[in-house]
């Protein structure tokens, strides 16, 4: 079930958010001495509190058995243009549409904030996850690298109208 999340949840929030964004890492070599602004190391229990309290930024979870085991939130960054951010699974949970979920929800969070567009970044080099994306109506908008990544940051939109 996916609920917005409270104050409270936020700890487990940032530990499902790292280890999740953790094996995407691993698979492509990213470490806290290269790549520190990674998620998987960047995200801390601070950071999410001051999105929820400071930003007042929309954040969601899927839980399972009183468990949260996948995660998103949106940020308004234009009139009508919201960004997803964050959005993952526990390793042990994926390949069981939970991510599909979180999206397909999220679409319909983002009308609810009468944006009409959603933009995100990848890693432009994880092949799988441009796909997954792809799949799921968004397009492809440009690359850039930043000197702080070991990897290229791939940037991507879908209308929602």
């Amino acid at each position: 079930m996916i609920q917005q999340i409270i104050k409270e949840n936020i700890p487990e929030c940032a530990r499902v958010i790292r280890e999740s964004f953790l094996t995407v890492a691993e698979e492509f070599g990213f470490t806290l001495e290269n790549a520190p602004r990674f998620t998987a190391f960047a995200v801390t229990e601070d950071r999410l509190y001051w999105q929820l309290e400071s930003e007042h930024r929309p954040m969601y979870a899927y839980f399972e058995d009183g468990k949260i085991v996948g995660y998103y939130s949106l940020s308004i960054v234009g009139d009508d243009v919201c960004e997803l951010n964050n959005l993952c699974v526990l390793p042990e949970y994926r390949h069981h549409k939970i991510g599909e979920r979180l999206l397909l929800d999220s679409f319909a969070q983002v009308k609810n904030l009468g944006c009409t567009k959603m933009q995100l970044s990848i890693v432009e080099e994880n092949k799988r996850m441009r796909k997954w994306y792809e799949a799921h109506g968004f397009i492809h908008t440009g690359t850039e690298k930043l000197d702080f990544f070991p990897f290229t940051c791939g940037y991507m939109e879908i209308c929602l109208n």
